[in-house]
């Protein structure tokens, strides 16, 4: 800054000297030209340093984060409470819209009703084991006797003693119950294996009912929507009487959050070549003549769609771009630190200016008079009577 000044000053002595002091040219209109236009470049310092050292954005904007308020139903739901006007300012967790519960409390009734049913048929399965079990160990008895009786009467029928149709009826005896005991073995296998199905522990059916019924209590919570943090309602158009859910897929009320709000202002890439995060910066917003907001950068988002190409058969095609055309930008996130979130508002105009060097120096005096200037002079701009 103080060379740029004692250039331009070293320049206008210089040619006082040579045209009015010692008259060694004549101040011709050729001359006035050619030196007019060798000022007009020295003063190009002060555009330079101004842009690099103290850039300035006059496309800042306030953004807050927005949640679209969407009914999560499975089914077509009547909305029958509105619990909220347009612009209400609601905290977390509070109630907004009462939709229609019947359907969703009558599934979890019947879901409810299911599981104790399958939990009770556990209990069947498990008794079905301790059956199976006890029937098994009598028909062990039971074989363990007629195979007693078959050998008796075998030893009998040896000695003379006994008879053949004796003998041959134990043995059919001894074979029925072999059959009878095979039978129970895999009845119980079975049992067993019924009752051995689980998942984490969990018969499968309880578990795919228990599963049903988190969903179902899932949709009849939602049928009663909440705030989801401190905010305010906007574009309210749902109303009592309307029909929310599958066949509606779009929101039924915009809903801007108090989280703290922050400046995005959009800057030519050379300008930002000395901007890192964590630099002061100054916002004048529109709606507030005469006010300056202070700031510092969060991040810069250097990125841009014009470097971006989306999968595509199409060959792309590359045109000269026209030199006088604007290059893409580069968005810079601001946040902060001194305003009033009832008076920052999403989407509000304004300009901001980023001091690479601190508000220090002849840049930052310079870039904050034209910053100011610009904010006193939104009392008449735009110009309405």
């Amino acid at each position: 800054m103080v060379a740029g000044l004692l250039l331009v000053t070293l320049y206008c002595f210089g040619c006082w000297l040579v045209f009015f002091r010692f008259r060694w040219i004549r101040f011709t209109p050729g001359w006035a030209v050619i030196s007019a236009l060798v000022g007009i470049h020295l003063l190009l310092i002060f555009l330079i340093g101004l842009r690099f050292v103290t850039p300035s954005s006059n496309t800042a904007q306030v953004v807050q984060y927005t949640v679209q308020l969407v009914p999560r139903l499975p089914e077509p739901t009547l909305m029958t409470e509105v619990l909220v006007k347009e612009g209400d300012h609601v905290k977390k967790g509070q109630k907004l819209f009462q939709l229609d519960r019947t359907v969703y409390e009558a599934k979890v009734r019947q879901l409810e009703a299911e599981l104790v049913e399958a939990k009770q048929n556990v209990k069947v399965l498990e008794s079905d084991v301790q059956l199976a079990s006890s029937r098994k160990g009598a028909l062990e008895g039971t074989l363990a006797f007629a195979q007693l009786r078959k050998e008796q009467q075998n030893k009998l029928l040896a000695t003379t003693y006994g008879t053949l149709l004796e003998a041959e009826k134990w043995d059919d005896a001894v074979r029925k119950d072999e059959g009878d005991l095979a039978e129970t073995e895999a009845e119980l296998t079975r049992a067993q294996l019924k009752l051995a199905e689980q998942i984490d522990g969990v018969n499968p059916k309880v578990a795919s009912l228990q599963a049903q019924l988190k969903q179902a209590r899932f949709y009849l919570d939602n049928t009663t929507m909440v705030a989801p943090a401190d905010g305010r309602i906007v574009n309210l158009q749902v109303r009592p009487g309307m029909v929310s859910g599958i066949v509606r897929v779009g929101g039924i009320a915009a809903f801007i959050e108090d989280a703290k709000p922050y400046v995005l202002a959009t800057y030519y890439q050379p300008q930002i070549k000395y901007v890192t995060t964590g630099m002061p910066a100054e916002v004048a917003l529109d709606a507030y003549p005469g006010q300056i907001f202070r700031g510092t950068v969060e991040a810069i988002w250097k990125t841009n769609a014009q470097g971006q190409y989306l999968p595509s058969d199409v060959l792309p095609t590359f045109n000269a771009e026209d030199p006088h055309s604007l290059r893409g930008e580069f968005a810079v996130k601001i946040v902060l630190s001194d305003a009033d979130r009832a008076k920052v508002s999403i989407g509000t105009h304004g300009v901001a200016a980023i001091y690479t060097n601190g508000f220090g120096g002849a840049w930052a005096a310079l870039r904050r008079i034209a910053i100011r200037s610009y904010s006193w002079f939104n009392w008449l701009y735009p110009l309405s009577l």
